[in-house]
């Protein structure tokens, strides 16, 4: 009876080998799977502990010492700055919609036009909240492909709103023309701004959260057939209203 080649013998690993790297193999998958998990968790919490640490440090010292909350509850309890500063927006957001609180922002404006640097500063941080917050055409419509930095070149872009003003007068396009948001990856918040006709954008039917998380994601996380119906039916359904 022949004896089995040793090389047969040696190149076949040993039962324990093999199941050193199935266990560490599954140690690693496992891990990677609570990275994913935890990984979010923990940075979004950071997060939320770090700006309500900021608040706190920012609006605690305007409060006068024998009304801090510590002196009665005994403990520096962490958000109670968060708390004050949410009550006091309210309260001035209430006091503004009124007769009185109308005329002291007026009064307060035009103090603040006779300042030139604090006027510059005050104009430029009012634009930025009211553009922000505002409720009314400031949000983006639509997601959408356009041929950008050239022809075969696609990449996503967000539909803002037509082309006003002196803009839309002097663009040499006939039709109705789009203002597009073209975000970069991963940084969406910068971008490429485009006045383009409405012939040479192809709207989208995701979401504009599901095409920014894909923008974000450097195409990595693609909206399921779920969400892209639920956007095209809202869709539809903004269009109908408008109609």
């Amino acid at each position: 009876m022949s004896e089995p080649n040793p090389r047969h013998r040696e190149a076949a690993p040993p039962r324990e080998q093999r199941r050193r790297g199935g266990v560490l193999g599954a140690l690693r998958a496992s891990f990677l799977t609570g990275l994913v998990v935890v990984l979010p968790i923990s940075v979004t919490i950071w997060v939320i502990w770090t700006v309500v640490g900021w608040i706190d440090g920012w609006v605690l010292p305007l409060v006068p010492q024998k009304f801090r909350p510590e002196n009665y509850i005994g403990i520096n309890l962490r958000g109670v700055g968060v708390i004050i500063f949410l009550v006091f927006t309210v309260v001035v957001g209430w006091l503004a919609k009124g007769l009185i609180g109308r005329s002291l922002i007026r009064w307060a404006e035009r103090l603040v036009d006779r300042m030139p640097v604090v006027r510059s500063i005050y104009n430029g941080l009012k634009q930025i909240a009211e553009t922000v917050f505002a409720q009314t055409e400031t949000t983006f419509d639509r997601a959408c492909l356009v041929e950008y930095p050239r022809r075969g070149s696609w990449m996503i872009g967000f539909i803002s709103t037509p082309a006003k003003g002196e803009v839309a007068e002097k663009l040499p396009i006939a039709g109705t023309i789009l203002t597009v948001f073209v975000p970069t990856t991963p940084n969406p918040t910068s971008g490429f701004l485009l006045f383009l006709p409405e012939s040479e954008i192809l709207p989208l039917d995701m979401r504009v959260e599901d095409a920014a998380k894909l923008v974000i994601s450097a195409g990595l996380v693609y909206p399921g057939p779920k969400e892209a119906t639920a956007a095209a039916e809202a869709a539809e359904l903004r269009t109908r209203r408008r109609g």
